[in-house]
């Protein structure tokens, strides 16, 4: 009997126990949502002199839940259901190609296929005297699928080594250059937050550039951006899909605009949602890996995977694909593509 009594009270405890850690760990995801709430009205609430009142409000209905419902789980309900109603106003915010642009993203780029030729409007060439002194040209350039000749990724580092930004280059004929950078999209005024990046402040962008433009910009004239240059083993096959795809993708948002978020959409999760990731390009990779969100190792798993061109280790090819020092001597040089390509594999 005394065995039986102390089984129950074992039993019990750990019920007891469960249902203490089973409330803690509820109370802790609904806090992070609350606090989530408060810091996208703070930051999305479009006019500015309701940002304040709206938290107010938020806040007064997280009191009137504690004030008026009694029992743990009530009220747990209760601010997960303010949290849910801020979520679904957050969800709602359209975004839009029509707002005050800053000069270097005023212009989408879009695209026209007709058999294997591509012409892609609103290609960017800036002319760059200082980092935020430019004079912003935009093109319409044809290409000829036929003439694809090879695809290079550029890796640019700003600071932490885990975290990068990737940017791919199609080859055309001989040492024509065109190349993708997915950025966000900023109105005259704002600019760059990692904690903003997670809220609904900038638009998605594809910048389909000329080399000078993008590349020169982050070697010459960004401060502390470190650039590699790495040649991609890809047949023609599937350089020819993976370029369709970005073609895809400008065509899309040229249509239908889309948050950029730091966490699910940005400069390389968009890359590895593409269609041709789903057709097997980083088989071993999801959206989700921890290898896309904290990308700056992302260069090491594509050597292992015999992803570059050059048969080095891959601290020997990394130095050799670090162009910053060339591009310098070069600036405006216009075989500055060229130029940047000497000596590596």
């Amino acid at each position: 009997m005394e065995h039986v009594i102390q089984n129950s009270g074992t039993e019990h405890g750990w019920r007891r126990f469960a249902r203490f850690l089973g409330a803690g760990l509820a109370w802790f995801v609904v806090s992070l949502f609350t606090l989530w709430a408060v810091a996208a009205l703070c930051f999305d609430v479009r006019r500015i002199w309701l940002r304040i009142p709206a938290v107010s409000v938020f806040v007064l209905s997280l009191l009137a839940v504690f004030i008026f419902t009694k029992g743990a789980w009530l009220r747990l309900a209760g601010c997960a259901a303010c949290s849910t109603i801020v979520l679904l106003w957050w969800l709602s915010i359209e975004p839009s190609n029509n707002r005050p642009w800053q000069a270097d993203v005023s212009q989408t780029a879009w695209a026209e296929v007709h058999g294997n030729l591509v012409t892609i409007h609103n290609v960017r060439n800036c002319d760059y005297r200082a980092e935020f002194d430019y004079t912003c040209r935009w093109e319409t350039r044809t290409y000829d699928l036929s003439q694809l000749r090879g695809v290079d990724t550029y890796i640019v580092y700003w600071g932490s080594p885990w975290i990068a930004h990737p940017m791919l280059s199609f080859e055309f004929g001989k040492d024509e250059y065109i190349v993708f950078s997915i950025e966000t999209r900023k109105e005259i005024g704002q600019f760059y937050s990692a904690i903003r990046g997670f809220f609904r402040q900038y638009a998605l962008i594809y910048i389909v550039s000329d080399e000078r433009d993008v590349v020169r910009l982050r070697t010459n004239y960004r401060k502390n951006e470190d650039v590699y240059l790495y040649h991609l083993n890809m047949d023609s096959v599937r350089a020819r899909t993976r370029f369709l795809d970005y073609i895809d993708r400008l065509n899309e948002l040229n249509k239908q605009p889309e948050w950029y978020n730091a966490l699910t959409r940005n400069c390389t999760t968009s890359i590895f949602t593409q269609r041709e990731a789903s057709r097997g390009s980083y088989k071993k990779l999801t959206p989700w890996d921890w290898q896309i969100l904290l990308n700056g190792k992302l260069d090491a798993k594509a050597y292992r995977e015999g992803a570059f061109a050059g048969n080095f280790p891959f601290a020997e090819l990394k130095v050799r694909a670090y162009i910053n020092p060339v591009a310098h001597t070069l600036d405006k040089a216009p075989d500055f593509s060229t130029r940047i390509r000497e000596g590596r594999p």
